[in-house]
């Protein structure tokens, strides 16, 4: 009988099927010659409570998609300042006893948009409104953005980036799918809507051909919304980009207890993690 992995960690959702991070954390830690286990596991939002007090000592952390990123902050003992700005945290560390939330996916984008050549932005169009939105909002601002435009399908959702976007000294508007498009011109459109979303909105092909797209959903890929970028000759950056770059700030969380603290060999094991989802070294 196989001996029980050293550590437990594992990524928490609803959907949670289609996730690549139990494949991206598995090559890391055999990178890093750590016999950690890592699993996907289906759970609700009305169960997350209940399962995190339930986590015991052979558990060393969580990772967090929809629909935990919100109900998680309830739970935590501490906060990176940055779950703090956001008001999100992915990334559920146990650290002798304690709970301590962190957000990766700001650093996941702003990562993924600089392999893209894109280290400064002015203006950004955000599709969705929900914690990954709020997380592009930041890292928009960390580029360097003074105004945004929010899209949704009912503007109550967009209000809580309201003060996010002024505590982040950015400019927000709000617009509706199908509203007349406003004024704002932007360099790059970041779509956090779900994987298998029809085209909800439609670009002309000038600005597809002069924006950068950041399509947060990688499955299925493309999405419509990246051919129609793609057909327009326009720059197209896949969330499975991002999922990478915050796996591997989730990994030197687990390992060292902060996202600043450098993984041994870090490009090997980014290498890794890129290869097992396809992705190029």
């Amino acid at each position: 009988m196989p001996e029980s992995p050293e550590l437990r960690l594992a990524v928490l959702g609803s959907p949670i099927s289609h996730s690549k991070s139990p494949k991206l954390h598995a090559a890391a830690y055999r990178a890093l010659g750590l016999d950690w286990g890592y699993e996907a596991i289906e759970l609700d939002a009305a169960r997350l409570g209940d399962f995190v007090a339930g986590l015991d000592a052979s558990w060393r952390g969580l990772s967090l998609t929809m629909p935990h990123k919100h109900v998680v902050l309830s739970l935590l003992d501490e906060r990176d300042p940055l779950v703090d700005l956001v008001g999100a945290a992915n990334t559920l560390l146990l650290d002798d006893g304690a709970r301590r939330g962190f957000n990766t996916d700001v650093e996941g984008i702003v990562r993924a948009f600089a392999d893209h050549g894109v280290t400064a932005l002015d203006t950004v169009e955000i599709l969705g409104a929900g914690a990954t939105a709020q997380s592009a909002l930041a890292a928009a601002a960390q580029l360097g953005a003074r105004a945004a435009r929010v899209v949704v399908r009912n503007l109550a959702r967009a209000e809580s980036l309201i003060p996010l976007a002024e505590r982040l000294g950015v400019e927000l508007t709000r617009e509706r799918f199908g509203d007349p498009r406003g004024s704002l011109s932007p360099d790059a459109v970041i779509s956090t809507l779900p994987g298998g979303t029809s085209i909800v909105r439609e670009f002309p092909a000038e600005l597809r051909g002069s924006a950068v797209l950041f399509d947060v959903a990688y499955d299925p890929w493309p999405s419509a919304l990246a051919a129609s970028w793609q057909q327009a000759s326009g720059r197209v950056v896949s969330g499975l980009e991002m999922l990478v770059h915050q796996a591997v700030a989730q990994v030197r969380i687990f390992v060292s207890g902060s996202a600043d603290v450098a993984l041994s060999r870090e490009d090997e094991v980014r290498d890794a993690m890129r290869s097992v989802v396809g992705l190029g070294t």
